[in-house]
This record gives C-alpha cells, structure tokens and sequence, in this order.
C-alpha cells in the first residue's frame, strides 16, 4: 500500500480496515487497482463506496469533485491501489473513524 505516501500519519487501523472492506477484491489484479479516469469507476466509487459505504449525501457533483481531487493528488502513479484512494476519500470525509480509527480526531486534518 502507498497510503502513507499520501497521508504521513495514515493510521494503520484504518488501513486494516479498509483492506477488510475491499476484502476478495484485492486478490485479483485488475479488480485491486482503480482508475480515476474511467467514468465508469468514478460512479462505482462514489454509488459503492462514498454513498453507501461511507453514508454521504451530498450532491453527486461535490462527490465526484473530491474522487477527481484524490485522482490528482495521486496523478503521479500509474497503478493506484483500491485501498489508498478509499483511504483519502475516508480521510478528507473525517469518515476513518468507520474503519476502526481508534483516534480518529488525531487521524483528522
């Protein structure tokens, strides 16, 4: 995982967390791996996640504004991981505390 690359403190509970989430996902290569750019894979990712997983409720647009930031921020690496993005978006949502953040005020900021 790459998280901490992204986020200095990661809080490696929530990674945990969030690798069980992804659970039989990760097993296969294509399926462990998200690509941003792909329509398709930003809806799966805002629908599956954001809004299920994660219980948001704001508009679609502000949604996707978020995925596409995390898509930059990581825009340097060819192959991103499920689990790191999943992260940021956890994190930037205050939302890590879901995955088993014990501190999650600490996780925050």
């Amino acid at each position: 995982m790459d998280v901490q690359k992204y986020s200095a403190n990661a809080d490696r509970n929530a990674i945990n967390g969030i690798v069980r989430y992804c659970g039989i996902s990760l097993q296969k290569r294509d399926s462990s791996l998200v690509s941003l750019s792909d329509r398709e894979e930003v809806t799966r990712v805002r629908e599956s996640f954001l809004k299920k997983k994660l219980g948001l409720a704001e508009p679609d647009a502000d949604l996707d504004k978020a995925i596409m930031a995390v898509g930059e921020k990581m825009k340097g690496d060819r192959t991103k991981n499920r689990v790191t993005p999943y992260y940021l978006l956890a994190e930037h949502f205050g939302k890590l505390s879901m995955f088993g953040n014990p501190g999650s005020a600490a996780g925050k900021g």
